[in-house]
């Protein structure tokens, strides 16, 4: 039962596997990114744009702008795997501004920061892993060398 086991991680069937958990990581955490946090700040951005938390001195409007960059058009970039890793390092960003600065580091208590930083670790995971086979990044590229 062992060696299959090991047979079945390791073998033909395991780089499959890989690439299906990559898929469904970069589809549940880019969904929820877009349909939780980044389409509820796009629906109220008109009032919240003076009084959004402004981190890096930047301006409210501007900071809310960049924050919806990241948890609407990188998500989405996200969950097709479509220039993946570029879309990856706003949504690691926002998610470390949102984990060390708005909440302070905090995993426990009244205003952690827990989801970001989980959110943090799944798009860093991704950012070392790549999107995987099934990404049109991989996609793009494999038609680029000419099917390899």
């Amino acid at each position: 039962m062992i060696k299959s086991y090991a047979q079945w991680i390791t073998g033909p069937g395991g780089e499959w596997l890989k690439d299906v958990g990559l898929l469904v990581l970069r589809a549940w955490l880019g969904l929820s990114m877009l349909v939780l946090h980044g389409w509820p700040k796009v629906q109220g951005i008109a009032e919240k744009s003076a009084s959004f938390p402004d981190p890096l001195g930047v301006g409210s409007a501007m900071s809310l702008n960049l924050v919806v960059f990241a948890e609407v058009l990188c998500a989405l970039l996200l969950v097709v795997g479509l220039a993946a890793r570029f879309a990856l390092v706003p949504l690691v960003v926002t998610m470390a501004v949102a984990f060390f600065i708005i909440h302070g580091g905090a995993l426990t208590g009244e205003g952690n920061g827990e989801m970001a930083f989980v959110y943090l670790a799944g798009f860093v995971a991704l950012l070392i892993a790549g999107p995987g086979r099934y990404s049109l990044d991989h996609y793009i590229i494999r038609a680029l060398r000419g099917g390899e």
